[in-house]
């Protein structure tokens, strides 16, 4: 038996990588970037206008003019309009192309045109060079734009379109299946018997993957010893990943474990001082296939997935991820030598600060009330009291910022 910190050290130990593929910018959403992308061009690529109003000279003000007679109406994307004399302006639109002869622009709001003269108003306040985005101000060619190991996102994909990319590298996901096992399992759509229940952790599991762009397949397995051998032999031929829910704890029936050894998959760890969540099995088969055993009971395979294969997953995939902490918002006593993993319910204060109000539950079958909370709360064992406004670790599991 291992503690949680050498777990987490473990798990991260045994990651790899599955290499990089090319995918339509369309299909990159939520996909790791894994290629850097610069600027094909500067940008802007030109001098651009960035307030509807009228292009002057601003030595026309140093010499006295306020007055300028409108020489035409330039709009984004078309070519800048010339003008003859130093009192001379055009309209121009946000977005257009500066003329050469123009360095200043004036809003609308700060002139009133009238028999197609433009007069100035609030002369003072005028600044050479105002209401222009210089050209190559933000970036400039071959300038770094996005830096690979990013998930991609909405901004991504439009920084991305605007140095012409249609297709990115991102990191290729591994291949996952879902196992379940047990006989008392059914399908969702089955009516129980008293000694059944419905099938459904694979189903969170499943869903969780879909976040990571991951389409895993599932399969569920009887407690049988050889058609487990069978399944889990075949298994290893085909996936990257097999994440396996129930099975391998101590039970007359649970025989993962023996199937493990008789297949001669490395055993990393077995079971792990944490609560819920303690029969955790981990392991690599001789191919690399990676093995996430997780406990039968609800929380315990939810928990367990969260707190180490999505860590597992961000390193293969890269990602450098922050730890996240919130401060606990009441007093709280437990005396164990496991650290305590409990249900907690996040909430944001007017000051900024992350609050998690604790939910002890009904133990690790209750998963009932998952839905009701937000993140898993993790509580260092030997420790007896913790103290409202404590700062501890969490695992989120939803979004609480929308």
């Amino acid at each position: 038996m291992v503690d949680v910190v050498q777990a987490e050290k473990l798990v991260l130990e045994a990651t790899c990588e599955f290499g990089n593929e090319k995918v339509l910018l369309q299909a990159a959403a939520g996909r790791v970037l894994a290629e850097d992308i610069l600027s094909d061009r500067d940008l802007p690529p030109y001098n651009r206008v960035s307030m509807d109003g009228i292009a002057i000279a601003y030595k026309a003000i140093e010499q006295g003019v306020h007055t300028f007679k409108i020489n035409g109406s330039q709009a984004a994307g078309v070519a800048p309009i010339e003008v003859g004399q130093l009192d001379e302006c055009v309209e121009i639109m946000t977005g257009a192309v500066l003329p050469e002869w123009a360095d200043t622009i004036i809003p609308y709001e700060h002139i009133d045109i009238r028999e197609n003269f433009a007069q100035l108003n609030y002369i003072s306040a005028i600044r050479q060079g105002q209401n222009i985005h210089f050209k190559g101000s933000d970036k400039q060619q071959c300038e770094l734009v996005i830096k690979a190991g990013k998930i991609i996102e909405a901004t991504i994909i439009h920084a991305a379109a605007s140095v012409g990319k249609v297709s990115l590298q991102v990191k290729k996901l591994p291949k996952v299946i879902i196992i379940s096992t047990g006989d008392e399992l059914v399908e969702p759509e089955a009516s129980p018997l008293p000694y059944q229940i419905r099938r459904s952790n694979h189903l969170a599991i499943e869903t969780i993957l879909q976040e990571w762009k991951i389409k895993a397949d599932n399969l569920h397995i009887p407690d049988a010893y050889e058609v487990t051998l069978h399944t889990i032999k075949k298994c290893i031929e085909n996936y990257d990943v097999l994440i396996l829910s129930g099975g391998i704890s101590m039970g007359k029936f649970d025989y993962l474990p023996q199937v493990f050894k008789a297949l001669s998959i490395e055993e990393i760890f077995y079971k792990v001082k944490q609560k819920p969540g303690k029969p955790f099995w981990f392991g690599k088969a001789q191919n690399g296939t990676t093995f996430f055993a997780l406990p039968g009971n609800p929380v315990s395979s939810f928990m367990c997935l969260n707190r180490y294969f999505i860590p597992w997953l961000e390193k293969c995939l890269g990602l450098v991820v922050p730890k996240l902490f919130a401060c606990l918002s009441e007093d709280f006593e437990h005396e164990s030598m496991l650290v305590l993993f409990l249900h907690a319910s996040l909430s944001i204060d007017e000051t900024g600060k992350l609050w998690a109000t604790l939910y002890k539950g009904n133990g690790s079958g209750d998963f009932s009330h998952l839905q009701e909370t937000d993140a898993f709360i993790e509580l260092p064992p030997k420790t007896t009291k913790f103290i409202r406004g404590t700062a501890c670790r969490i695992w989120p599991y939803k979004n609480i910022l929308r």
